[in-house]
């Protein structure tokens, strides 16, 4: 703490009401169970702090997961390289903006022999900050966000957490999420001066080729790249004691009608609401059961047996796909093309319609949603053109993304199998029917009119964001998924 200049001994300031602290400990386990190391942690107590006095704004961006998917699809179609690095102790390099004191804590000598650290009176001054502040996070990706810029490196408006420098041969990319720091370039060499020059600020841990990160696992070969979480589903499965079930060819049953009151309470909701948690982090790599995962979702206040049952059913699915993921796939383009879907009055207590949509960045799915509408859709048309105002809204935001990359797109084309839809889009006339979309209305409109996107009639048939708005029988599932580019590395060729 001395030697990074974490605070200053000093008496405390008339009128100035220091925070507490406490020690943390941890013990570190080699693989036979036996010691490898003691760790201990300062940290103070957030909680004691008073808004306005000790801090003011806490909010901290952390990486967009489709922000993730983009860099990689952009680095299998152009074979960039790819390197993580982690920071010790991040939080602690943050510089503070706020006067904060705090006691001293328990056990604490100070290498300044001219400082009588037990004495009653004196308190460390925080020049920077610690864990448990509550301000911690925030100064620390303020100190990063500053060292960047101050090297040339550009901040994305469209993701904070985004930051590049040159073009062509010299472009690098550099994503942080809190301490984990991804690069990408087509450069080597402007990968190891990226990271000469994060070592001379602050101390890294060089973790080599990007292979696993916030519990993804990647692996790169010359189809591209493949993302899944294969661990952390088949830790799902261990700790639901499921490991042994009988697998299942679909996450959910068919058409599967499921209500507020289906079945009897359970005894215990929280572990219905812990599985449904950890699944829905399970999604950021598996679009398969996205729509099961949001169907079962809605019910964690109240579950029942029946949506238990079901999310069992799903458990049985996770054991036949458990290395399932991603392919984003070498040598494709950068055109972006999306299609949409909503199933019209879907929900059973609600009658609220669902939206789903998934995107596409050349052959490598980007980006999917699977989203309860806020309102009650009079027809069909109406839910279909609510969900067009969504993906326009999510094609929009990765065009601007994409001009980070320096990759330039055209018109987006959108794939909807309601003709109605399309056509209240594609003509500017007054319906009476719609006159209480008003907003939506203009916006796809406008996007339509501007060039944006252009819309196209798809068959049902050949509509793949069906996955994402209804459970749908085995083969109609997995000729879907077959194309959209969803695989599983794991399984014997």
């Amino acid at each position: 703490m001395e030697v990074n200049n974490t605070w200053t001994i000093q008496p405390l300031p008339p009128n100035k009401k220091p925070i507490s602290c406490k020690w943390l400990f941890k013990l570190k386990l080699n693989a036979d169970g036996t010691v490898a190391k003691h760790k201990a942690r300062l940290v103070a107590r957030g909680f004691t702090q008073q808004y306005g006095l000790d801090f003011q704004e806490t909010f901290s961006p952390v990486a967009k997961i489709t922000t993730l998917r983009v860099l990689l699809a952009l680095a299998a179609s152009k074979n960039w390289h790819l390197a993580q690095l982690d920071v010790n102790n991040a939080f602690l390099n943050g510089d503070l903006e706020e006067e904060i004191f705090m006691k001293i804590p328990q056990g604490y000598v100070s290498t300044n022999t001219c400082i009588d650290s037990t004495k009653a009176s004196l308190v460390c001054k925080l020049n920077r900050s610690i864990y448990g502040l509550k301000q911690a996070s925030r100064s620390w990706f303020n100190t990063f966000s500053n060292t960047l810029i101050s090297q040339g490196y550009k901040q994305s408006k469209y993701d904070y957490t985004l930051f590049t420098k040159g073009s062509s041969s010299t472009f690098i990319v550099v994503l942080v999420y809190v301490d984990d720091i991804v690069l990408a370039s087509p450069s080597p060499h402007m990968i190891h001066m990226a990271k000469t020059m994060l070592q001379q600020h602050f101390k890294l841990k060089d973790l080599g080729d990007l292979k696993f990160f916030l519990g993804l696992e990647l692996s790169k070969s010359q189809e591209g790249i493949y993302l899944c979480q294969r661990h952390y589903a088949l830790a799902i499965l261990e700790d639901s004691g499921m490991l042994a079930c009988k697998p299942s060819a679909i996450p959910m049953e068919a058409n599967l009608k499921l209500h507020a009151e289906s079945g009897t309470k359970l005894q215990d909701p929280s572990i219905y609401r812990r599985l449904i948690g950890r699944l829905l982090y399970l999604t950021i790599s598996r679009p398969d059961i996205c729509y099961a995962v949001h169907k079962l979702s809605q019910f964690v206040s109240n579950p029942h047996t029946d949506h238990m049952n079901a999310a069992t059913l799903l458990l049985r699915y996770l054991k036949h796909t458990a290395g399932q993921g991603i392919l984003f796939k070498a040598n494709s383009d950068t055109r972006l093309h999306a299609y949409v879907d909503a199933d019209w009055g879907t929900c059973s207590d609600s009658r609220r319609s669902t939206t789903g949509f998934c995107v596409f960045l050349g052959n490598s799915l980007v980006s999917w949603k699977v989203k309860r509408q806020k309102t009650v859709s009079r027809s069909s048309a109406e839910a279909e053109y609510r969900s067009l105002a969504s993906v326009a809204s999510e094609i929009i935001w990765l065009k601007n993304l994409l001009t980070d990359f320096q990759v330039t797109t055209t018109h987006a084309a959108v794939y909807c199998d309601n003709k109605a839809a399309i056509h209240i889009a594609s003509n500017p006339i007054f319906h009476e029917r719609t006159k209480h979309l008003e907003i939506d209305l203009h916006f796809v409109r406008e996007q339509v009119t501007r060039g944006v996107l252009k819309l196209f009639h798809v068959r049902k048939f050949h509509q793949l964001a069906d996955v994402f708005t209804k459970a749908l029988p085995r083969n109609a599932f997995l000729s879907i998924l077959s194309k959209m580019g969803i695989d599983n590395i794991f399984l014997p060729s």
